[in-house]
């Protein structure tokens, strides 16, 4: 019934009270694969000028004192995949299928995206437990997931949440 699990982590202790709903069901349901995904933020810095290759032709004028060119930094990135990789260790070790996936901007749009064009069957994402003023200011990522996505939405109650709120 789900061949193709897709569960979303950020890198929280929260988000991964997931994964033992995500094997569970992937050893029920002879789940094809599960598809560890996680999103982070584009951050952009500068590279200094320190040498220019010049095309033929006029000369550009002179790079400013601290001018630099703008590059794509993708320290996060990189950590993402690591933090993914190392959860696929653990699941792959219990005989589970796993395939990671980190990309570059909103994580609920880009969580629904994914999940519609790669054919997920179900999403598994942790409700991160966030009330009040904290959840009004940030949103909640599950709850955007959940309102927005045509794939089933399985939403795990993160551990520590108060009944009710």
């Amino acid at each position: 019934m789900y061949e193709k699990i897709m569960v979303p982590l950020d890198g929280s202790k929260l988000a991964e009270c997931v994964l033992s709903h995500a094997e569970e069901l992937a050893s029920r349901c002879a789940t094809e694969e599960v598809v560890l995904f996680s999103v982070t933020e584009r951050i952009a810095g500068y590279v200094p000028v320190t040498e220019l290759s010049l095309p033929a032709g006029p000369l550009p004028p002179p790079a400013q004192p601290g001018a630099g060119v703008p590059v794509t930094v993708g320290k996060m990135q990189r950590q993402a995949q690591r933090y993914l990789d190392r959860i696929a260790k653990q699941l792959q070790k219990k005989g589970i299928k796993v395939r990671t996936e980190v990309l570059l901007g909103n994580p609920a749009e880009e969580i629904t995206i994914y999940a519609i064009t790669r054919e997920c069957d179900l999403i598994i994402i942790a409700s991160h437990g966030r009330s009040g003023p904290s959840r009004w200011a940030y949103g909640s990522v599950a709850d955007k997931v959940f309102r927005a996505s045509c794939v089933p939405v399985l939403m795990v109650r993160a551990p520590g949440c108060i009944p009710g709120i």
